[in-house]
């Protein structure tokens, strides 16, 4: 495939403005590790939530809503819908305890909450399996992702005259090659600008994506061979416009398998709360995290979670979803249904047009990129160099170390990325293998028993359940397809750290009398800590919170179904969401609106 002239300077434009921000934002980012990682805890919420939604929208994203929809329709969706439970929670419930906290990164919490060298090991452990390990394979699976992009649009692609290199004894295609360089430079611009650079180019890049994804559905239903929406209605089954499932066998050309009641049952009522996922951490953590503590109060830390929240489900997903379906439309025999959507870029798409979807995939992908090395990093620097190697050196050396490790954690991913075989097994490989975390996650803010033992526990036993089933060791129930496997795998994790829990060692009363007066969280669980510290005011109106909570899930939900039935042509099902959604704002305005004006009197 060529591209023209004018395609070209939009990808020119894209990255001379990218590179433009970080090296407007190099001298302050370069102050102190504060600047680096938390933007000296002053952001906006608008651009702290624009941030997390920027990343979250990665070059894998699209292709993944793709093929959910080529296996069980628009509702296959509920694999990640269902996370809104657990981002409305963080929103009500976490994010201002955050903000409150004052700490580095989330990964610092465990030794602000948990005492001794089960807090030391803990810290140190999560520094590196989730900065490094877990980190690098995330980057590698996006860049994987990309690398299909690159393929589908160029599949003749060349390099230096070269269709593929070796590097350190890794093949690596031309295309992945070409992703390597960006993730390179990606690696660049985030080691000179820091958190603030990258939020502020997410922001940039947000925009050019979420156009871009737009565009593209419009250009994709006006072609002949799809005829709009009533083209799809007349060449897809029924049940492929359903938003939710349509339990039992599946309606032929729809998928191979049906999403089952038990499957939705797992999704909705299990995988939200006790799986750990990057940007659906079951009480905030990681980058949702850091960019709650990021924000410049309270406040702003919970209206940017909110905003996130909201555009992160009801923004982003229906131009995918519009793509995937006319896909199937256009490509009925592809064999990899995730190349549906980068093949209908690459066959309707005009001349300027191609180019600024090319740039939105870009941005996609360098968004996410840039967020992840600078988040993995600051559990490497902070986390584990800080805490347990140099303990004495100033700012500026951190600094410098930090943008060391970034270029380095960059290099990594690469050769990562070359070992991966596929990226459709991942969301399930890692919701299994923290499958009973989340709940430790929650209950750490809330109940003063759960200990670093407890975390420790619920963090490595589902881990080692997927290394036993990996090797052979057959576990009742644990090989089960996924999510079903969820079910036994919680099960289990929930039972073996709730007994550490109660046969170990509480934390230190002096810690937990520290946090509680530091963060004063609310809520029974923290009786007789509270007892000690009669003099300190914590969180009240818990339950007012979960009202919230509860209006925010119906908000959200309501206005993600109402526009896909709007789109869909279902005008009186939309008004009908519409009324419900604009209540439900209504009342969260209000009462958020209600408690700011009773905290500030």
């Amino acid at each position: 495939m060529a591209l023209s002239a004018l395609d070209w300077s939009l990808i020119v434009v894209y990255f001379l403005f990218s590179f433009g921000i970080a090296i407007y934002y190099y001298r302050r980012a370069g102050k102190n590790t504060s600047e680096f990682f938390l933007s000296g805890r002053n952001m906006p919420w608008w651009l702290a939530g624009t941030s997390m939604v920027a990343t979250t929208f990665a070059a894998d994203t699209p292709l993944a809503v793709t093929e959910l929809v080529a296996q069980n329709g628009i509702a296959g969706n509920w694999l990640w819908w269902n996370f809104a439970f657990g981002g409305m929670l963080t929103v009500f419930f976490f994010a201002k305890l955050w903000r409150r906290s004052g700490i580095l990164t989330d990964v610092e919490f465990v030794e602000m909450r948990y005492t001794g060298k089960p807090a030391a090991w803990l810290r140190g452990i999560k520094a590196i399996y989730f900065g490094l390990l877990m980190n690098v394979i995330i980057v590698g699976w996006v860049s994987l992702a990309m690398e299909t992009v690159i393929k589908v649009l160029f599949p003749d692609l060349t390099l230096f005259g070269q269709t593929s290199f070796t590097i350190l004894g890794f093949e690596l295609s031309a295309a992945l090659m070409l992703v390597s360089l960006l993730v390179l430079l990606v690696a660049v611009y985030s080691l000179l600008s820091g958190l603030w650079g990258v939020t502020v180019t997410d922001a940039f890049q947000f925009v050019i994506a979420i156009v871009g994804s737009i565009l593209l559905a419009v250009y994709v239903l006006d072609d002949p061979a799809v005829g709009g929406i009533a083209g799809l209605k007349a060449k897809l089954p029924p049940e492929t416009f359903r938003l939710l499932p349509t339990f039992g066998e599946a309606a032929e050309g729809v998928a191979a398998m049906a999403l089952t009641i038990p499957a939705f049952v797992a999704f909705i009522g299990i995988q939200w709360w006790s799986s750990w996922y990057p940007g659906a951490e079951p009480g905030g953590g990681g980058y949702i995290a850091q960019r709650m503590m990021s924000a410049k109060d309270e406040k702003n830390s919970l209206f940017a979670t909110l905003w996130f929240t909201i555009a992160h489900y009801c923004l982003r997903p229906w131009p995918w979803i519009l793509v995937a379906l006319a896909s199937l439309v256009l490509y009925p025999d592809l064999e990899d249904t995730r190349e549906g959507f980068v093949l209908a870029m690459r066959d309707v798409l005009p001349s300027g047009v191609l180019g600024l979807l090319l740039a939105a995939f870009l941005a996609a992908f360098m968004s996410t990129i840039s967020t992840q090395l600078n988040w993995g990093v600051s559990y490497l620097v902070n986390d584990f160099w800080r805490r347990f190697v140099k303990t004495d050196g100033d700012e500026r050396y951190y600094v410098v170390m930090s943008r060391l490790f970034t270029f380095l954690v960059a290099l990594i991913a690469i050769l990562v990325t070359t070992q991966l075989e596929s990226i459709s097994e991942a969301w399930g490989l890692i919701l299994t293998a923290s499958a009973g975390l989340g709940l430790v996650l929650i209950l750490r803010w809330y109940w003063w028993r759960i200990s670093a033992w407890s975390e420790l526990t619920a963090t490595v036993i589902p881990i080692l359940m997927v290394i036993l089933w990996r090797i052979g060791v057959r576990i009742p129930g644990l090989d089960a397809e996924f999510p079903i496997n969820l079910f036994t795998v919680v099960s289990i994790t929930t039972v073996i750290w709730l007994i550490v829990t109660f046969v170990t060692r509480p934390t230190d009363e002096a810690v937990l009398d520290a946090f509680y007066r530091h963060v004063r969280p609310g809520g029974p669980g923290w009786g007789p800590v509270a007892e000690r510290q009669a003099d300190v005011q914590p969180d009240t109106g818990l339950g007012a919170l979960a009202l919230n909570w509860i209006a925010g899930v119906v908000l959200v939900y309501s206005a993600l179904f109402g526009t896909g039935y709007l789109l869909l042509g279902n005008t009186g099902t939309f008004v009908l969401c519409l009324v419900l959604a604009a209540a439900c704002a209504a009342f969260l305005w209000w009462d958020i609106g209600r408690r700011q004006t009773a905290t500030a009197d």
